[in-house]
């Protein structure tokens, strides 16, 4: 495996029931919060609430963006790789990159993932699954 290779977060791995212990873990926070801030009105329970919802979802969204086994540029054959969406020529695997992307609940995710370039245009991207 080549330098840039290494640390690859595996992909098309199973996801999902660890989201069920955070969700209850949060809510269980919550509970707590919510003794602490007795007097809170419902706006700034509603705004607590949002902000937990919103850091689970972008957990969950991360893990199924990173789930995807059709972004994985090391496995399988050349034809079978994402293809360029320009022109159409299976991508060449440039390494791991990092990406950063906000959510719309304006939460960062970032994301450790393969980056391709297409050996005829030259186009660079994340595959799909992104």
């Amino acid at each position: 495996m080549s330098k840039q290779g290494q640390g690859r977060r595996k992909t098309g791995r199973r996801v999902g029931p660890q989201w069920e212990a955070q969700a209850a873990e949060a809510f269980t926070d919550l509970r707590g919060w919510r003794e602490v801030h007795p007097r809170a009105t419902l706006r700034e329970i509603e705004q607590e609430l949002d902000r937990r919802w919103e850091q689970l979802r972008a957990k969950v969204l991360a893990d199924l963006a990173l789930a995807s086994v059709a972004a994985d540029l090391q496995q399988g054959e050349r034809t079978a790789r994402p293809t360029c969406p320009d022109c159409g020529e299976p991508l060449q695997d440039q390494g791991t990159h990092r990406r950063t992307l906000l959510t719309l609940g304006n939460q960062a995710v970032e994301l450790r993932r393969d980056y391709g370039t297409c050996p005829h245009c030259g186009s660079g991207l994340f595959p799909p699954g992104r």
